[in-house]
C-alpha cells in the first residue's frame, strides 16, 4: 500500500498557494476531527479541489522599490537636547554622525520581481498525516499580507543620532522592502595612564562564581598562528588626546491619617532640598577630558607605548566614556588605515596633545539590500471558479502523482558545480537539502551553535557561545560579499550571565592597547617577550614589567601564560581610576499600587511574604538601603528610621507638585531598621483592605521616586495593576478589540506619551533603573508604561488576568519570579562598550539601555537575565587579515561595592567565498537578530511590513545560495544544511504573539512579547520562538545525564506538528515561560496514575498546574526532567496539564508551528510560498 505523501508530483492544474488567505466569516469553517481506524485525520492535509487561477501580473510597477534609511542629521550636542539628563553638568559637545545614505541590514538593492496575485481561497496543503497519529483540525484560513512599505516618519524626539532599538530612524521615501538602520562614526578613544602594581590571585567571585584553576602550559603554537594570521600592518603611533579619566503628618501606620495639604511650608522644604542636594558625578554625559602631552620617556619609544592603565597620579576622569576608554582613535584618520613600517617615529608630543578637529560626517557604505515590494493585498487576483465550494473530504481520498519530479540527490550533486558532493570534500554545513522533500527537518537533539572554523588552539580559547555569538561564524571579507550572501551580520550578547566558574583578576595594572583601549586577551600576538600586537587595531604595545611575572607558576618571562591571555572571559577588579565617585551602596525602592483594583488582585500578600522570606538575601553589604512608597490617588511615604517604635506613614495629596516630606528617613539601612521593615511588610497587606480609591497616580509616584533615588541611584521596583488615571503620565484606553483581526494594521504599538521615556532618561542619568511589574486583568497600555524600563535598563514583568485566588498559577508564577528577582546578582552604575576589528562597525543596538555614545551603552542596572544584540557592517575590506575579533567590556559596581570589569572576547575567521559564508551561518543567532529588527520595524512602520520583511529574508538568502548552484530545476527548493532550519524558524516567528495576525492576540500581550524579544538572551528567546516538544510517557535512563546526583532523562525532540501526537501518548511542550503537558485520550492508565496521581483519563481535572511528588519511577523521571528544564530560567514557567478534547487545548495547538493555525501557513505551505517567490 502506498502511503500518502506530500512530496510527490504536482497535479497538472495545481500551483503552490500564494500565501494570501483572506480573512472573514464564511471563507472556511472548522472541520471536525474524523476518526478512522482509531486515528485522527483532518482537513489539514488535502489536495486542492478547486480550479486554480494563474498569477495575474496586471498593474505591475517594475521600478517600484522601497528603502528605509536615514538622511544626514545635524550633529547632536550631548546634553543640549530635550533628552539630556536633569541635574547633570553641562557636557562639552560630543559629536555624533550618521550615514547619509539609506541602509538595510543585508545586501545590495535590486529591482522588484514581477508582482503576482493568486486565488483567494486555497485548500490547506500540508504534509499528509500518517496512520496512528493525531492531526489537528483546520482553524481558519491563513493570511499572508503582502504590502509595500509606506513612508512614515519615525524620528527620535530626543535628538539621539545613534540608531538604537529605542531610537527609531528617520524614514526616507520608501524604496525597498528591508529592515533599516544606519552606521555611525566611531568615537575618539579615552586611553588611561597605568596604575603601579600588579598581582593575580584566585578567589571566590562575589557573584557566586568560583575562580578557575590555571594550568601553566604555554601556547607557542597559538601565538605562532596569531602571528601568521594577523597580517594587518603595524600602524604608526598616531598620537591622540589622552582622556583622563516637609510639611508632613507623622503617625503610626495603624492609625487613620489625614492627607497632607499643600502649604507655604512645603516650598521651604522644597527649596531646602534642592539647595542641599548635589547631583552625583555619575550622571554626567561624556565630556572630553583635558589633553596632555606624552611624557618625554614615552616619546623615545618610536611608536611603541606602554599598554597599562592610568597611574594614581593621573587626573581623575570626568565621564564614563573617558573612564572605560574609547574605541579607535585613528578610525577617521587616513594614516591609521595605511601600512607603516615598524618601528615608526613617534609624532611630536605637542601635536599629540592638540585636540583633533571634528570630522565631517562620513558616508557609510551600504550594508544591506532591499526587499522587493510585494503587491498589496493581491487586489488584482481573479476569484477561482468554485471558490465557494468546500473541499470534498476532510481526509485524503487517495494519493495523486504530481506533474514534475523533484530532482534526487544524485541530480543535485551533479548540478552543484563547485559545490558538488562528488568532487572535493565539503563541510556538512554545505550539504544541499531539498526542503520540500526533507520530511523531518528538525533534528532530534538540541541545535548547538556552530563551531568557528579555527585551529584547535583558538577553538579552545574562544568565548562561549552562551555569552557571545555572531550570526556568521565566517565573516565575509568585503561588504560586497555580505551583500551577495543576503544574510544579517550581528552579535548576540549575554554579558552578565551566571557562570559557575569565572576567572577574577586583582591587578593594579590592567593591560590594554594604547590606541584602541582593547583589553589584552588570548588572541593578541606576542612579537617577543616585551611587545604584543593588538588583535583589533594591530598596534604594537609594550608588555608592562609587572605582566612579565606569572603568579600561578611563580615564573618570570612568560606573559603568554598569564590568565588574561589564557581565557576569553575574565573579570578584573578595577582600581579607583575606573570610578567617577566612590561606589554607592545597593539601594532598593519599592513603589506599590494600593488602589481598589490592586487590593482586589491580592498581589500585596505575595510580595510582602516574598520580601520577608528574602530580606536577608538581597544583594548588598552592610550599607544596603531600602525604602517603600505606596500610591492610589495620593502618595504615601514610610518613615522607617531607626529609633521609631513603629513605621510612620506620610501622605502627600498634592500630586501636581510632588515633594519628599522627610528625605533623610525614607531610605533606611536594611540591617539597622530591619525590625521596622518587617513590621511594615506584615501590616501592608491589610492596611488598604477597605479602600475605595479607584484612581492611580503612577506618574507622580515615579516623579517622587526619582527625587528620592537621585543622590545615590539604585533600583526602583514598580507594581502597577491598571491604567494610570491621575496626574502626570495619565493614559486612556487605546485598545479596540474589533480591530484585532486586521492583518495590515495593528495600531498603538508605540507609546501614547513621552512622559515615561523622559522620566526613564532622567533616571538613567542618575544611575537609577526602573523595573515594572504589571499585574492587570484589563488593558493597561504596556506600550507606554514599558518605556520606563526600556530606557533606564530595567526589566518588565507581565501577569495578565492576575488574581490571587481566581488565577492561582499566575500567583505561583509571581511568587517564584520574585524569589529570583530579589536574590539574583545585580550590577550598578554600569557601562558596556563593544569593540571590533578595524574595518567593522556597529550601527544598531537592541535591548534595554541608553546609548551614551556611538559604542557605549549606559546601564543603570545590569542583571544576569539581560540580553543584547548589535548589528554590524563592513566599512573597510578585511583583505589584510584572516581573523577578526570582537570584545565587549562591562564596567559595573557589584552589590558589595567593588568596581569590576567583565570582558568577553570572540575570534572568528575571515572568508572570501560565498560558499564559506553560507557554511558559517548561525541560524539561531540570525533568527534572534531578525526578530529584534522586526520589532523595530513593527513600531516604526507597520506589522505587515515586518512580516513581509521576515518572509523576504528567507526568500533572498535561499535565492543567494541558489545563485551558486547551477542546472537545478526551478521546482526544487534547495538550502545548505546550515540554513535548513531558517524557513522553519521564520515561520515560527510569524506565528508568535508579537507578529501573528488574527483576533486572539490582545494588544498588551503583543507588546509584552515584543519587549521579551528585545531583552531576552538567545538561549531563552529561542524557546519562545520555537518551543521544544518531547514525548514523556516513555522516559528511560538511556542517554540520561547526571546533574547534582540526579538522573535526568533526555527524550528526543519531536517536530511541532499534530502528526506527532498520538492518542496513546503524553507530550511535554517547553515554550520558555510556560510548559504544557498534553495527555492523549487513550494514554496508558499506569502513566496517568504514576505521574499525575489519578486513576484514569476521565478523572484528570480540567485545570491542573502541578505534578504531585509520587514514589514511582515514572514520577521521578518526569519531575527530574521538568526540574532540569526549569533551572536557570529568568521567568518561572507555568505548568498546564491539557487533556485531549478539552477547551484548554487551543493554546497548546497554536504552538504547533508546522500546522496551520488561526492566520498562517502550515510549514509545507510556507515552503511552497517561498519556492514560488524564488522562482518569480
Amino acid at each position: 500500500m502506498h502511503v500518502p505523501s506530500g512530496y510527490g508530483l504536482h497535479p497538472q492544474n495545481y500551483i503552490a498557494p500564494s500565501g494570501h488567505y483572506p480573512q472573514g466569516p464564511g471563507k472556511m469553517t472548522s472541520l471536525p476531527l474524523d476518526s478512522q481506524c482509531g486515528d485522527y485525520y483532518s482537513g489539514l492535509y488535502m489536495v486542492p479541489t478547486q480550479n486554480v487561477v494563474t498569477p495575474n501580473t496586471a498593474n505591475q510597477q517594475p521600478g517600484a522599490q522601497q528603502m528605509y534609511g536615514r538622511g544626514p542629521p545635524a550633529p547632536h550636542i550631548g546634553g543640549s537636547t530635550p533628552g539630556s539628563f536633569q541635574g547633570a553638568a553641562s557636557p562639552a559637545p560630543h559629536l555624533h554622525t550618521s550615514a547619509s545614505q539609506p541602509c538595510s541590514p543585508f545586501v545590495n538593492h535590486f529591482s522588484s520581481p514581477p508582482m503576482y496575485s493568486a486565488n483567494s481561497s486555497v485548500a490547506s496543503q500540508g504534509f499528509p498525516s500518517t496512520c496512528g497519529h493525531y492531526a489537528m483540525s483546520t482553524v481558519s484560513n491563513a493570511a499572508y499580507p503582502s504590502v509595500s512599505y509606506p513612508s512614515l516618519p519615525a524620528g527620535d524626539p530626543y535628538g539621539q543620532q545613534v540608531f538604537t532599538s529605542q531610537n527609531a530612524p528617520t524614514v526616507r521615501p520608501a524604496r525597498d522592502h528591508s529592515f533599516s538602520g544606519h552606521s555611525t562614526a566611531i568615537s575618539q578613544p579615552s586611553p588611561l595612564p597605568p596604575p603601579p602594581s600588579h598581582q593575580y590571585h584566585q578567589q571566590q567571585s562575589l557573584s557566586g562564581c568560583n575562580t578557575l584553576s590555571w594550568s601553566a602550559s604555554g601556547l607557542p603554537s597559538t601565538q605562532e598562528n596569531l602571528l601568521r594570521n594577523h597580517t594587518g600592518s603595524l600602524a604608526t603611533a598616531n598620537s591622540n588626546p589622552t582622556n583622563t579619566v516637609a510639611d508632613s503628618l507623622s503617625c503610626p501606620v495603624t492609625q487613620n491619617v489625614q492627607p497632607l495639604k499643600s502649604s507655604p511650608v512645603v516650598s521651604t522644604v522644597l527649596s531646602g532640598a534642592s539647595s542641599t542636594r548635589t547631583p552625583p558625578a555619575a550622571n554626567r554625559l561624556a565630556e572630553p577630558a583635558a589633553s596632555a602631552a606624552r611624557p618625554p620617556e614615552l616619546s623615545q619609544q618610536r611608536g611603541v607605548d606602554s599598554s597599562s592603565t592610568t597611574s594614581s597620579a593621573s587626573p581623575v576622569p570626568n565621564s564614563y566614556d573617558a573612564l572605560e576608554g574609547g574605541s579607535y582613535p585613528d578610525m577617521l584618520s587616513s594614516s591609521a588605515s595605511s601600512p607603516a613600517p615598524d618601528p615608526a617615529p613617534e609624532p611630536d608630543p605637542a601635536s599629540a596633545s592638540a585636540p583633533t578637529a571634528p570630522q565631517a560626517s562620513k558616508i557609510a557604505k551600504p550594508f544591506g539590500y532591499g526587499y522587493p515590494a510585494l503587491q498589496p493585498g493581491y487586489q488584482n487576483a481573479t476569484a477561482p471558479l468554485n471558490s465557494g465550494v468546500p473541499p470534498s473530504s476532510p481526509v485524503y481520498s487517495g494519493f495523486q502523482q504530481y506533474a514534475q519530479q523533484y530532482p534526487g540527490m544524485n541530480q543535485l550533486s551533479s548540478s552543484l558545480g563547485g559545490l558538488s558532493l562528488q568532487s572535493s570534500p565539503q563541510p556538512e554545513s554545505l550539504r544541499p537539502i531539498n526542503l520540500t522533500q526533507e520530511r523531518n527537518i528538525l533534528p532530534t537533539t538540541p541545535v548547538w551553535a556552530p563551531v568557528p572554523n579555527l585551529n584547535a588552539d583558538l577553538k579552545k580559547l574562544n568565548c562561549s557561545p552562551d555569552s557571545f555569538r555572531c550570526t556568521l561564524t565566517n565573516i565575509p571579507q568585503t561588504q560586497a560579499l555580505l551583500n551577495k550572501a543576503k544574510l544579517p551580520l550581528g552579535l548576540l550578547l549575554h554579558p552578565f550571565r551566571d557562570l559557575t566558574q569565572l576567572p577574577v583578576i586583582t591587578s593594579n595594572t590592567i593591560v590594554r592597547c594604547r590606541s584602541c583601549r582593547t583589553y589584552i586577551n588570548p588572541f593578541v600576538s606576542f612579537i617577543d617577550q616585551r611587545r604584543w600586537k593588538c588583535n583589533l587595531c594591530y598596534r604594537v604595545n609594550d608588555v608592562p614589567e609587572e605582566f612579565m611575572y606569572n603568579p600561578l607558576t611563580r615564573s618570570y618571562g612568560e606573559p603568554h601564560k598569564r590568565p588574561e591571555v589564557q581565557n576569553s572571559t575574565v573579570e578584573f577588579i578595577a582600581s579607583s581610576d575606573y570610578m567617577l565617585r566612590p561606589p554607592q551602596p545597593a539601594v532598593y525602592l519599592f513603589v506599590l499600587d494600593v488602589s481598589h483594583n490592586a487590593v482586589e488582585a491580592g498581589y500585596l500578600t505575595i510580595l510582602c511574604q516574598s520580601l520577608l522570606e528574602n530580606l536577608d538575601k538581597l544583594p548588598g553589604d552592610s550599607r544596603t538601603r531600602i525604602g517603600f512608597m505606596t500610591f492610589d490617588s495620593t502618595i504615601h511615604f514610610y518613615n522607617l528610621q531607626e529609633g521609631l517604635s513603629q513605621p510612620q506613614m506620610l501622605i502627600v495629596s498634592d500630586i501636581d507638585d510632588v515633594f519628599l516630606p522627610t528625605p533623610d528617613s525614607l531610605l533606611v539601612n536594611l540591617y539597622e531598621s530591619k525590625e521596622l521593615i518587617k513590621d511594615l511588610l506584615n501590616a501592608l497587606p491589610n492596611m488598604f483592605t477597605n479602600t475605595r480609591e479607584t484612581h492611580s497616580a503612577l506618574g507622580p509616584a515615579l516623579q517622587a521616586a526619582f527625587k528620592l533615588m537621585s543622590p545615590t541611584g539604585g533600583r526602583v521596583s514598580v507594581f502597577q495593576t491598571q491604567l494610570p488615571s491621575l496626574g502626570a503620565g495619565l493614559l486612556q484606553s487605546r485598545e479596540d478589540p474589533n480591530q484585532r483581526s486586521s492583518t495590515k494594521v495593528v495600531q498603538h504599538l508605540g507609546p501614547a506619551t513621552d512622559f515615561y521615556k523622559k522620566l526613564a532618561l532622567d533616571c538613567s542619568g542618575q544611575q537609577t533603573a526602573v523595573d515594572l511589574f504589571l499585574l492587570s486583568s484589563q488593558y493597561s497600555d504596556l506600550a507606554s508604561l514599558a518605556c520606563m524600563s526600556k530606557y533606564s535598563a530595567g526589566c518588565i514583568y507581565y501577569y495578565p488576568s492576575f488574581h490571587y485566588t481566581h488565577n492561582p498559577s499566575q500567583a505561583e508564577k509571581l511568587q517564584k519570579d520574585l524569589k529570583r528577582y530579589l536574590t539574583r546578582k545585580i550590577g550598578f552604575e554600569a557601562v558596556m562598550r563593544i569593540r571590533c576589528t578595524k574595518g567593522l562597525s556597529m550601527h544598531t543596538f537592541h535591548g534595554n539601555f541608553f546609548v551614551r555614545s556611538t559604542d557605549l551603552l549606559s546601564l543603570a542596572n545590569i542583571n544576569p537575565d539581560a540580553g543584547f544584540a548589535v548589528q554590524l557592517s563592513i566599512e573597510e575590506n578585511l583583505t589584510d587579515t584572516s581573523l577578526v575579533c570582537f570584545q565587549t567590556a562591562l564596567l559595573y559596581t557589584s552589590s558589595k561595592g567593588e568596581r569590576r570589569i567583565r570582558v568577553h572576547t570572540l575570534c572568528l575567521p575571515v572568508v572570501s567565498s560565498l560558499a564559506d559564508v553560507c557554511a558559517g551561518v548561525d541560524v539561531q543567532a540570525a533568527i534572534c537578530l531578525l526578530a529584534n529588527m522586526a520589532v523595530d520595524r513593527s513600531i516604526s512602520s507597520s506589522l505587515s511590513d515586518a512580516r513581509d520583511a521576515l518572509v523576504n529574508a528567507v526568500v533572498d538568502s535561499l535565492s543567494a545560495y541558489g545563485s551558486t548552484v547551477s542546472n537545478l530545476q526551478h521546482s526544487a527548493l534547495i538550502a545548505p544544511s546550515s540554513l535548513k532550519l531558517f524557513p522553519l524558524y521564520v515561520l515560527a516567528l510569524l506565528k508568535q504573539k508579537a507578529f501573528r495576525t488574527g483576533t486572539s492576540t490582545r494588544l498588551d500581550d503583543r507588546v509584552y512579547a515584543m519587549c521579551q524579544i528585545k531583552c531576552q538572551p538567545l538561549v531563552h528567546l529561542m524557546k519562545m520562538i520555537h518551543p521544544n516538544l518531547y514525548r514523556i510517557d516513555r522516559l528511560t535512563d538511556e542517554g540520561a545525564i547526571h546533574v547534582n546526583d540526579r538522573v535526568v532523562p533526555q527524550p528526543p525532540l519531536q517536530k511541532l506538528s499534530a502528526e506527532k501526537l498520538t492518542r496513546e501518548g503524553a507530550f511535554l511542550m517547553d515554550c520558555g515561560s510556560v510548559f504544557y503537558i498534553w495527555i492523549g485520550k487513550g494514554c496508558d492508565n499506569n502513566f496517568i496514575e504514576d505521574v499525575l496521581g489519578y486513576p484514569n483519563f476521565a478523572s484528570i481535572p480540567q485545570k491542573m498546574t502541578h505534578l504531585p511528588e509520587l514514589d514511582t519511577l515514572s514520577s521521578e523521571r518526569a519531575r527530574s526532567f521538568i526540574t532540569w528544564l526549569r533551572d536557570n530560567r529568568p521567568l518561572s514557567p507555568i505548568l498546564h496539564v491539557v487533556k485531549d478534547e478539552s477547551p484548554a487545548k487551543t493554546e497548546f495547538f497554536q504552538h504547533l508551528i508546522e500546522d496551520r493555525t488561526e492566520a498562517a501557513f502550515s510549514y509545507y505551505e510556507f515552503l511552497l510560498h517561498i519556492q514560488q517567490q524564488i522562482c518569480k
